[in-house]
């Protein structure tokens, strides 16, 4: 996306929903440019248009998810994929960060075995030549496109892996990570039971945010990957809790 559609799609996702002369003052740009780009994101189905009006897509809408900070998103994936070793079965939950981080690791041609409870995920690299993808079933989230429940907690205690990686709806010191979703934080914490270490891949922006339901306290993550935007606070409270925090430098190559 253009600057302008991703700073649009920002701001309709925070707010839920915002007028064409909103948008426009808000950028600075006239209100002609603005329908230009909301149509251009309705027909990428990131948002809904209504008269004079734009409307955010589900919170959990996997393609808005993923199209909102694209390139910050994917450079995190990437530092992430670092460390996966050639050939190793890893865990990964859904979250748009996470479904880059999958398509990294099957792209690189490195032999790599995901485990993952998110049919999102499971589709979006269906087409990468090699691509091996376990899918645990369970009761299917529509919009987050998750399977969630007892028969998916049941499927993942079949597995033992090094490394789960997540993603999260917010941090705090007093909450550690937290999520909106109830379901899915009982599945993360049932995949972490079957995991070495557990990795967080998100933006900073979520530094501080407080998710609806407790996810897992700082001691109970390894490492944490995103960009070089997060405040030293929570880098300092987060490595005081054995957390290893890296930031992925805005012109990484990578």
């Amino acid at each position: 996306m253009s600057e302008t559609q991703n700073r649009i799609l920002e701001y309709v996702m925070d707010n839920q929903r915002a007028d064409v002369s909103e948008l426009a003052a808000m950028l600075a740009v006239s209100q002609v440019t603005i329908r230009k780009n909301l149509d251009r994101l309705e027909r990428d189905g990131l948002l809904r248009r209504e008269h004079g009006y734009a409307v955010a897509a589900s919170e959990d809408n996997m393609l808005s998810r993923l199209a909102l900070h694209h390139d910050i998103k994917r450079r995190i994936a990437r530092r992430a994929a670092e460390s996966v070793e050639d050939g190793e079965t890893v865990m990964i939950e859904s979250g748009s960060s996470c479904a880059l981080l999958a398509r990294t690791l099957f792209e690189s041609q490195r032999g790599v075995r995901v485990v993952t409870n998110s049919a999102f995920i499971a589709d979006y690299t269906r087409r990468i030549p090699g691509a091996q993808c376990m899918l645990l079933g369970g009761n299917y989230q529509v919009d987050s496109q998750v399977c969630v429940g007892p028969l998916a907690v049941a499927a993942a205690a079949s597995f033992f892996v090094d490394k789960l990686f997540i993603g999260v709806d917010g941090y705090t010191e007093e909450s550690g990570f937290t999520a909106k979703n109830l379901e899915r934080a009982e599945m993360v914490r049932a995949m972490a039971r079957q995991a070495e270490k557990v990795v967080v891949v998100t933006e900073s922006l979520k530094f501080p945010r407080l998710g609806s339901v407790r996810l897992l306290e700082a001691a109970e993550v390894d490492s944490v990957y995103t960009d070089d935007r997060l405040p030293k606070l929570f880098q300092t409270q987060l490595s005081s809790s054995g957390v290893t925090v890296v930031k992925v430098p805005a012109d990484n190559p990578k």
